[in-house]
């Protein structure tokens, strides 16, 4: 969160969703009854080292400030605590004003879809503050608009471990260890983790205990999905050629996690990505708005709708459609759009592996990264089906992605000369339609200088697939789905046989 934004936020009296505490050198008694009540309703930000009318005097002590925020994870952690727990990420925002620097704690706390206690007490939230709930037709009516509200908590007891894609649950530890080596649910065994993350619980109702239909959404084989939701399923199309049918089209029917790296994969082949600075660094605006939308897509929906999730780019724009269950219907805008998240233990996970932010930050990278797009501001509109409406960039008539036969020619030497024009020519990603990775496995590959060293990373499918993936950071499907689109453009080409042959760059074979 930037100065600015947290400006907006301390422009408002305290309410249901907004909470200011003075926080100098220590974390307040009564900050958790916080946290449970905002998790238990609405979810909310809480902003430590302001007063009550969110002015900000002091701030947070500077010597204190790194602690107070492992304070705050850790506690948010411990279901001895918080129960169940619900990992926070708390942020420093640095404060230039007329009263000098100083530094606020944000914490961003979304609405859980299961009921919490801070040690041992259940606290809700109104417009007057937080309240504990004491008897049990208040905590009973509490379940039961939560059971009522998010799907995602559904228990299928005969859901076993080993129907989920164990592939899924390395990628996720090795994104959530890139971004935060000392993350807590990195030392925890795997049922642990999901137990942390509430992806698999015991309903107090029922007294069921399993994996969840979150876990299942995030980690789940195929097979498996789509024995437990038939009708699931995710299209993207591409019609700006041939309209009557389809340019090109993918179908996802596995979980959310894969399904995240599969359609940013898709769209970005069709999309241009101008070169654009924010500061003094590149910023991919495509890769940024396609971030958003697809992240919503996957953890927003409402599973349970048989509707499929579309996303489609056509002469008009782009347009994506989620199944949904409406806070309330109509435009979504700056000034209206409500921080509610339909799945929010899948939306944390999201956030752990840094493919999504808190909740409201897509709405406002949207409304801040589409118009320098596409010179208008995108349409959001949240009824039965939540619908994001985009028009085409404004540079597609120049960056439209062009088929193979029309690509710029690789040189055939691999002289030292040639070698620089081989990497310009293959890095043209807005000529030649290369997602951002593909770019860089090119040029990692090109970089590499020598036929031999390529043999050794390349020798056959299975070590392709497993060194690239760790070098990327991604899961080997991704990997073979990127080099079956280098060799589709005539940027890699195979030799000798499947097996103890390799793979080389196009003019550096000789």
């Amino acid at each position: 969160m930037t100065w600015d934004e947290l400006k907006q936020i301390t422009k408002q009296h305290e309410k249901r969703t907004v909470e200011y505490k003075e926080a100098w050198s220590g974390l307040p008694g009564n900050l958790f009854e916080t946290v449970c009540a905002f998790l238990n309703r609405d979810g909310g930000v809480i902003v430590l080292g302001a007063h009550d009318d969110g002015t900000i005097t002091d701030g947070v002590n500077p010597r204190s400030v790194e602690q107070m925020c492992k304070n705050i994870a850790n506690i948010s952690n411990n279901p001895e605590q918080l129960k169940p727990s619900f990992l926070l990420q708390p942020e420093i925002v640095s404060i230039t004003d007329a009263h000098g620097g100083k530094q606020v704690i944000v914490i961003q706390v979304p609405a859980s879809s299961q009921v919490h206690r801070f040690k041992n007490r259940v606290f809700d939230r109104s417009v007057d503050g937080d309240f504990e709930l004491r008897t049990d037709a208040e905590i009973s009516a509490l379940y039961l608009r939560k059971s009522t509200e998010y799907s995602e908590n559904r228990i299928y007891p005969y859901l076993r471990f080993e129907d989920l894609r164990e592939e899924t649950i390395q990628l996720a530890r090795t994104l959530m260890n890139n971004l935060r080596p000392k993350h807590p649910w990195l030392q925890l065994s795997v049922l642990d983790m999901f137990k942390q993350a509430n992806l698999y619980r015991r309903d107090p109702v029922t007294n069921q205990e399993g994996l969840t239909l979150a876990a299942l959404m995030l980690f789940g084989k195929s097979e498996m999905i789509q024995s437990a939701l038939p009708y699931y399923r995710i299209d993207a199309v591409i019609r700006l050629e041939n309209v009557d049918r389809y340019d090109d089209r993918l179908e996802v029917f596995g979980n959310i996690i894969d399904g995240y790296d599969e359609l940013m994969d898709f769209m970005a082949k069709h999309l241009p990505d101008p070169f654009y600075m924010e500061g003094d660094l590149r910023v991919s605006l495509r890769d940024k708005i396609l971030r958003e939308i697809i992240a919503n897509m996957l953890v927003h929906r409402e599973y349970l709708n048989p509707a499929p999730s579309i996303i489609e780019l056509n002469r008009e724009g782009l347009i994506a459609k989620n199944a949904n269950r409406p806070l309330k219907s109509g435009p979504v805008t700056l000034s209206n759009y409500e921080r509610h998240p339909k799945n929010p233990h899948m939306a944390n996970f999201f956030v752990q592996m840094a493919r999504a932010e808190h909740l409201g930050t897509g709405i406002r990278n949207l409304y801040k990264y589409v118009p320098l797009y596409t010179g208008k501001q995108p349409l959001i509109e949240d009824e039965d089906m939540y619908v994001v409406r985009m028009a085409l960039p404004k540079v597609m008539a120049n960056t439209m992605v062009k088929s193979p036969k029309n690509a710029p020619k690789i040189p055939e030497k691999n002289s030292g000369k040639t070698k620089g024009k081989i990497a310009v020519n293959v890095l043209e990603n807005s000529a030649i339609g290369l997602t951002e990775r593909q770019m860089l496995i090119v040029k990692y590959l090109i970089s590499t200088g020598s036929r031999n060293v390529l043999e050794n990373v390349l020798e056959n499918v299975l070590e392709t697939t497993a060194s690239l993936a760790k070098h990327f950071h991604v899961n080997e499907r991704t990997i073979r789905r990127d080099l079956k689109v280098l060799q589709a453009k005539g940027i890699i080409r195979r030799v000798g046989p499947d097996k103890g042959g390799h793979w080389v760059i196009i003019g550096s074979d000789k």
